[in-house]
């Protein structure tokens, strides 16, 4: 039954992509995997296969960040609350916008994407497989609606630039998809230009991900995302031989033999997830005294029991959200200020993402993104 649907939605899509001729251009994109697809541009029904994907959205179509979006995940409201509740504020209609789950977890309705009628889906890397497995590129390849891959996660380093590139492509807004990336590409410079010339020591770093999100500990990343971002900000990541991959797991023993000089733990508002947890609810407009409280506490675990970094108090919190947008350079400006204070004392990172919102995005600035054991020091 459930296939004949599918069929159905699918003739029904057809008839209406032959009816309506258009005025779009056809035109051939490479995706972040390096597959090539073939799209109408620039898109007016876009599927977000992720909800925070109105990150990079909201950069492109400031003016009205949800004019294109026809559906979307329905992670934003547990994995950034705050954000989520400034958009629906603005944009009331977004709560009626349809909603889908996961692609990894088995729970994308292709059936109700079909009927949407989108020019395009975009989808993060990380669910390729579960894509591919699911045979849900050849079903939509059927009706003519493409799928592209984006990254801003797995190796955001690498592919946040052709990500932009490729989204202001379908978008028709290539000349905003460029100064954002030179913005950027500046906002990154104002850190590594200082280290290059000055090469300071370099502090080793323990990244911790989401802290304090469930009993175990600890996990961290390898040499990418935040594990990336703490090497261009002037440390050393300390799980950089020990974890392979992008994400992975740190031994607590591990942990007090390297004995770190820094820690910095990603939080977030996961109430949605975990209610009454241990994590630090940094982010969009957070009380950041209730956040260094729950800082303090996590350093009372066993895996850092007697570390440098727990010692001098050199102990941080930053948004967890960082990992998987294209704002990271505002990231790595906050951590190269909490590795090398001296030399980043003039340097803003509140101030860059305060230029990042007036420039780019359709919410006001607020504060919260931030926590750090020194502030007040």
């Amino acid at each position: 039954m459930r296939v004949t649907r599918l069929l159905a939605a699918i003739a029904a899509t057809a008839i209406t992509l032959v009816a309506s001729p258009g005025l779009a251009e056809t035109v051939t994109v490479t995706d972040v995997t390096g597959r090539t697809v073939k799209v109408e541009t620039p898109v007016e029904r876009v599927i977000l296969g992720e909800g925070r994907q109105i990150y990079f959205v909201a950069a492109l179509d400031r003016e009205a960040p949800f004019k294109r979006v026809v559906g979307w995940r329905d992670d934003l409201a547990k994995a950034d609350p705050e954000t989520y509740a400034a958009y629906l504020e603005k944009y009331p209609e977004i709560a009626k916008l349809p909603t889908f789950g996961g692609m990894k977890d088995g729970t994308f309705d292709v059936e109700q994407a079909v009927s949407l009628k989108p020019d395009v889906i975009l989808m993060n890397v990380d669910a390729k497989t579960a894509t591919e497995e699911a045979g849900y590129i050849q079903t939509l390849e059927k009706v003519g609606i493409p799928l592209v891959y984006v990254d801003f996660r797995e190796k955001p380093m690498v592919n946040t630039e052709p990500s932009m590139r490729l989204i202001g492509k379908l978008f028709g807004k290539e000349e905003v998809a460029e100064d954002f990336i030179k913005f950027r590409k500046q906002s990154i410079a104002a850190v590594t230009d200082v280290l290059d010339r000055e090469k300071p020591k370099r502090p080793l770093v323990f990244m911790e991900r989401a802290g304090g999100y469930s009993d175990d500990c600890c996990m961290s990343f390898g040499d990418e995302n935040f594990g990336k971002m703490v090497e261009i900000a002037g440390g050393i990541n300390m799980a950089k031989d020990i974890i392979p991959g992008t994400f992975g797991t740190v031994n607590p023993e591990q942990i007090i033999a390297s004995n770190p000089d820094q820690v910095i733990i990603t939080g977030g508002n996961w109430e949605g997830y975990v209610p009454g947890g241990d994590w630090v609810g940094v982010g969009y407009g957070a009380d950041v005294a209730l956040a260094r409280k729950k800082l303090e506490a996590l350093t009372k675990r066993p895996a850092f029991t007697g570390i440098k970094a727990v010692k001098n108090g050199q102990v941080h919190a930053i948004w967890h959200q960082f990992y998987n947008n294209p704002y990271q350079f505002v990231a790595i400006q906050e951590m190269a200020k909490w590795l090398h204070p001296d030399l980043f004392r003039d340097l803003d990172p509140e101030a860059t993402f305060k230029e990042l919102h007036a420039r780019f995005l359709p919410l006001d600035y607020k504060p919260g993104y931030f926590v750090s054991l020194t502030d007040g020091e």
